[in-house]
């Protein structure tokens, strides 16, 4: 395990600081494996740094409730916001994230995302999710108000070596146009630097896609755009006959924007 040191460059108010130290040093306590990842991580990795607001912490999936039941014995206020996905551990107007699994479901924390580099930060040395898992964890991170592309591709950018490519196309395996789109996005960005990208994966994706060309359509007619945005996609479910493959409500059409 390599060690980063990246304090993060936003100062959060001493009351929320000293939220995310005593949270820090409860989650050690805990024994419970968890990661740092979103913003924490791709500074780590980098070297770009942003303001964030929160903490995103990461379990599998089978951990989450073991996270919020340690919190809720000493006296912390927990909330499970989506049982498919994220939870979070309040003290008043402060709180964390607890993501298990991806937004729209289709990856779940796992043990492949443990056991990499570590980052000081709020007075610990905790665990940041691999360059691998944090691109997996915002590949799908697509609607009008968010995109999380150019952190994938800053991510490939500067740690290109240290990406498990063969396991991303594993875990990307029955989404690997998702992935195709992003590796062909840092080539457009990066005519320099396309060996970054291992050859044999877009020799593989190029595949993939040309044996698609001439298959005929699927039966079922589904709109999978709802794994990038459930709120971006709702005339193609409420109007236009595709089925929804997320299973969101349709209320999220109405989410504020974050």
């Amino acid at each position: 395990m390599s060690d980063i040191i990246a304090e993060p460059s936003f100062h959060p108010p001493e009351d929320a600081l000293a939220f995310y130290e005593e949270s820090l040093r409860l989650l050690k306590e805990s024994g419970i494996p968890f990661l740092l990842s979103g913003t924490y991580a791709v500074t780590a990795y980098t070297g770009i740094s942003r303001p964030t607001k929160d903490l995103d912490v990461f379990c599998k999936p089978g951990d989450y409730p073991r996270i919020l039941a340690f919190f809720q014995a000493r006296g912390y206020r927990t909330d499970v916001e989506d049982e498919r996905w994220i939870a979070k551990v309040w003290q008043g107007e402060h709180f964390f994230d607890v993501i298990f699994a991806m937004s729209n479901g289709t990856i779940a924390v796992n043990d492949s995302w443990f056991g990499g580099d570590t980052i000081h930060v709020y007075g610990h040395e905790v665990g940041i999710t691999p360059p691998t898992a944090l691109i997996l964890s915002k590949v799908f991170i697509q609607d009008r108000y968010r995109y999380d592309g150019a952190d994938v591709n800053h991510v490939i950018l500067k740690q290109s070596d240290a990406i498990d490519w063969k396991s991303l196309l594993d875990q990307m395996d029955l989404y690997w146009e998702v992935l195709f789109a992003h590796l062909l996005n840092f080539r457009f960005a990066y005519p320099t630097e396309r060996d970054r990208v291992p050859g044999w994966l877009i020799v593989e994706l190029n595949e993939r896609l040309r044996a698609q060309v001439d298959l005929p359509a699927p039966r079922i007619k589904v709109c999978r755009g709802r794994l990038f945005s459930p709120r971006d996609y709702i005339a193609d479910i409420t109007q236009w006959g595709f089925g929804d493959v997320v299973g969101k409500g349709l209320e999220e059409r109405h989410d504020p924007i974050h």
